[in-house]
């Protein structure tokens, strides 16, 4: 049946394929459908060129539709990830992280290298030198549970 379709389709079922692997990158997104719809008609436009060629038989074009297909996923993966996806929020889910530059009044001393900080609305362990009640501080670092703080 396979054969028969590209027999009486000739090198357009190459075009077929892609725009067929096209549309379902569409209805099922994922960015990988592409690349291998774009391998099939950069077959296809082969095809046209060569189609009368003896050397040009089913074989060879299922190899050259194979390595497209790898060397445009890889160059699609390339472009894609190549790009900084910077955001306008960087440390959204990274609390911690978010604080690094404000200040804050000490709630309890720092003693022995522990203390405690009010941001907001949460109670924030802290390290740091050895500071008094009332100090003003300001946040260097985060380690995701407990604050580095130095004298403001």
């Amino acid at each position: 049946m396979i054969q028969r379709i590209v027999t009486e389709l000739g090198p357009w079922a190459w075009w077929v394929l892609g725009i067929v692997l096209l549309i379902l990158e569409v209805l099922l997104p994922g960015v990988f459908l592409v690349w291998i719809g774009i391998a099939a008609i950069v077959t296809g436009v082969l095809s046209l060129l060569l189609w009368q060629e003896a050397y040009w038989v089913w074989q060879a074009q299922w190899v050259v539709f194979a390595v497209l297909s790898l060397a445009s996923a890889l160059i699609g993966r390339r472009l894609v990830y190549s790009h900084g996806r910077g955001s306008d929020q960087p440390h959204l889910n990274q609390r911690g992280q978010s604080l690094i530059g404000r200040t804050a009044v000490l709630e309890q001393p720092i003693a022995e290298g522990r203390g405690r900080i009010r941001l907001d609305d949460t109670m924030w362990s802290v390290q740091g030198p050895d500071l008094p009640v009332g100090a003003r501080v300001r946040v260097t670092s985060s380690n995701g549970r407990d604050l580095t703080v130095e004298e403001a």
